[in-house]
């Protein structure tokens, strides 16, 4: 049975990818400190996989190390994942997206891993020209984060061009889900979004709501992820993980609305955040001609799924 590392397997991708990788019969190994993650999200599976639960984290080489070995594949979800938190603390956030992945990286090498699959972020992009953002696009990086994300593919670029280590490096866009936490001062738009609705309030939007992103629901991007495992000649490459679609701030919070039944509660608006990009979406053509993805779960039908979830939280919180 081939064994997979999952670096911040306790927080909402990352747990997600564990239960998955469980169904198709993978031995798991988690790494996890919990600094953002959340115990209770591997409540059910902890008798199914090993956890190393330590305070330093993937920026130890010794965590790092412990952490490989025997190890075919890593997913390395593990991060600072706040373009916020990044702006507040540059120099943690730097510590943990570049340090941990460099640690990990060289602990990859070492120990013979096969393949390297890791989050980037659509952040890298910041305002590039044009509506679409594709793989070929010079990134404009607009935050602390968004540079960590970016330092981290050119380490795993390099590790692969060196070393032969097959990094494979998807940039999510906007994901959303069950088990995404609303309860974080850096939480997401959607949690952030149906909390406020389920408990009667109104939510906040940050500038006139017509930012839009590319919100790709969780189960698209498991998908990815365990076809980036698999896939052939993608060693290197970083790859768009996305719906392919575009909405506004605005348009969400009126699905939402519709979803939810509160129709009579209207948004507050606030100035724009610092750090933030206006536009987001992908260009998903080398994810389904490299990976052979494809969209499991519309939008509409993953915010529908992610409120049901929310409610069967009895206030609308974890």
């Amino acid at each position: 049975m081939d064994r997979v590392l999952v670096t911040g397997g306790g927080g909402f991708i990352g747990s997600h990818l564990v239960r998955a990788l469980l169904a198709e019969g993978y031995a798991v190994r988690v790494v996890d400190n919990f600094y953002s993650g959340r115990r209770e999200n591997l409540s059910d599976v902890l008798g199914d996989i090993e956890l190393i639960d330590d305070s330093d984290g993937i920026v130890s080489e010794r965590i790092c190390g412990e952490a490989v070995r025997d190890v075919k594949c890593i997913l390395h979800q593990g991060a600072i994942p706040s373009v916020h938190r990044s702006l507040e603390d540059p120099v943690l956030t730097n510590r943990v997206n570049v340090g941990g992945a460099l640690t990990l990286l060289e602990a990859a090498r070492k120990a013979g891993v096969s393949r390297f699959v890791y989050a980037s972020s659509s952040s890298i992009y910041g305002n590039a020209e044009g509506d679409v953002r594709s793989e070929e696009d010079a990134p404009q990086p607009l935050s602390p984060y968004a540079v960590s994300k970016l330092a981290a593919e050119k380490y795993a670029m390099m590790y692969h061009q060196l070393h032969g280590l097959e990094t494979v490096g998807l940039r999510y866009f906007n994901v959303f889900g069950p088990r995404q936490d609303p309860n974080s001062p850096y939480s997401a738009v959607i949690p952030l979004f149906a909390r406020a609705l389920l408990a009667g309030d109104s939510p906040q939007i940050f500038g006139d709501g017509h930012q839009s992103r590319d919100f790709t629901f969780i189960d698209n991007v498991v998908a990815g992820n365990l076809l980036a495992m698999k896939a052939g000649r993608v060693g290197g490459e970083v790859i768009n993980l996305a719906a392919g679609s575009n909405h506004s701030v605005n348009d969400l919070f009126g699905k939402l609305r519709g979803i939810i039944g509160a129709e009579g509660i209207e948004a507050t608006y606030s100035p724009a955040r610092k750090g933030d990009a206006f536009r987001s979406q992908a260009d998903i053509s080398k994810a389904k001609k490299r990976l052979g993805y494809e969209i499991k779960v519309s939008f509409d039908e993953g915010l529908s799924r992610t409120v049901d979830w929310y409610r069967s939280f009895s206030d609308g919180h974890l």
